[in-house]
């Protein structure tokens, strides 16, 4: 992986360069439909709106753009910060593409996250000299994300780099900031990931991934770069990645919350409370691995000899994050994407009944779970995590499609939901 923009080459000559560029060949512009990410409504648009899928609703202004799923949520990296991707492959011919809204569409994404530490990782492959933006565009995307956009990226990683893309850099050069330069890198090929984010959960498309192995296919064999670490089987006293019922048959006291979520809790309720920004920062990936590694090994975690109020949050939410199945099941994730359609004077009762139907460790988890975001809320004045902060941290972490990636048809709705529920929890939960 490399971070280096150094190469000169003089403004002079850049956009003739530039312009000479082959984006890609012949072969890369006919790969076969990515049908295992693709669902059959991206191209049939008479099909019903379903809440599981990642397209809006057909009468939605930014129904064209999210209908291609060029641009997902896909839930925290290994320091505990959101992950937002773009896949170049999947946007269409320029004609068939509106650039400004795609824009919009993106900026709106990450609106609801900019506030907090965040990971954007583009996928490059398949960008063709038929789908490829203007310069013009390029100039204006880069101007319109303002400090606001810029101050809490963390990293910008450029999967499967082309001449073409560090050309593109360099000729910007004069327009981005040391500061953001130094947050871009390059990533040569796919197990390289694995250090920032498990790429399980990228939802990677089907031609990038064969991409990426005819790369490694090409190399002679003792330049090969490592393969992605294979999953590791579960340790005799796993708690990470867990199903809660096993937790639950695990513990001696039959403990309906897990002991992570009671260690983090009661630890952030302490020395939390008042810390702006809670929930908000990332922290450092080594510590993070100590932590969970001690867990998985049985040992006991005392975050007060830690000291680090900012890690407990991260292992909450990463402990949330790795649950085979989200806190609020995926059973609910149709009910929960389409709550918006139950009147105001219905949404405790519906709240309630569906909680209800949550299996009994799930249930006491979320409870225990929302009745601390509620001490957290009712500091906002100090630590500036409103009921809405806290939606959008933990919306994702609390539900998620099966295919782990999410648009932004399915993030607003969740968001909502989990807002509500705060809103609501003193009624919810009574």
């Amino acid at each position: 992986m490399s971070s280096e923009l150094l190469v000169d080459l003089s403004d002079d000559h850049a956009p003739a360069q530039l312009g000479q560029l082959k984006l890609a060949t012949i072969e890369d512009q006919q790969w076969p439909t990515d049908e295992s990410t693709v669902s059959k409504s991206e191209t049939d648009l008479s099909q019903p709106f379903d809440a599981g899928s990642p397209h809006l609703p057909w009468d939605h202004p930014f129904y064209d753009i999210a209908r291609h799923q060029i641009i997902e949520v896909a839930g925290d990296d290994n320091f505990g910060r959101k992950v937002i991707v773009f896949n170049a492959c999947r946007m269409p011919p320029q004609h068939q593409l509106d650039h400004h809204k795609l824009l919009q569409y993106l900026k709106g994404t990450l609106d609801q996250y900019v506030e907090s530490d965040y990971t954007l990782i583009y996928f490059h492959h398949g960008l063709t000299s038929e789908n490829k933006p203007s310069l013009g565009w390029l100039r204006e995307a880069y101007r319109e994300f303002d400090r606001k956009y810029k101050k809490n990226i963390k990293a910008l990683y450029i999967v499967h780099p082309t001449m073409f893309i560090k050309t593109l850099l360099i000729l910007f050069k004069p327009i981005i900031s040391f500061k953001f330069g130094r947050k871009i890198n390059y990533v040569s090929y796919l197990s390289e990931l694995e250090d920032v984010v498990k790429c399980e959960q990228l939802l990677i498309p089907a031609r990038v991934r064969e991409y990426d192995n005819k790369l490694r296919s090409s190399l002679k064999p003792s330049a090969q770069p490592p393969m992605s670490p294979p999953r590791s089987p579960p340790l005799p006293n796993q708690v990470f990645g867990v199903p809660l019922a096993t937790l639950r048959q695990r513990s001696p006291d039959d403990d309906l919350v897990p002991v992570v979520m009671r260690d983090t809790v009661g630890f952030l309720s302490d020395q939390g409370l008042e810390i702006e920004g809670i929930f908000r920062r990332s922290a450092n990936v080594t510590l993070v691995k100590e932590v969970q590694l001690k867990y998985n090994s049985g040992e006991i975690v005392d975050f007060r000899e830690i000291e680090d109020v900012h890690l407990a949050a991260v292992i909450l939410k990463t402990f949330l994050r790795e649950l085979p199945e989200p806190l609020l099941t995926y059973q609910l994730y149709n009910d929960i994407v389409n709550f918006a359609s139950v009147a105001d004077d219905s949404q405790v009762t519906v709240m309630k009944t569906l909680l209800e139907s949550l299996p009994e460790e799930n249930y006491a988890s979320l409870r225990y779970l929302i009745t601390f975001l509620a001490q957290v809320s009712a500091n906002s004045e100090i630590n500036k995590m409103t009921n809405s902060n806290l939606a959008v941290v933990f919306g994702p972490n609390l539900l998620w499609g099966r295919d782990n990636a999410m648009s932004l048809s399915a993030i607003g709705p969740i968001n909502n939901f989990t807002r509500a529920l705060l809103d609501q929890q003193h009624l919810v939960f009574a």
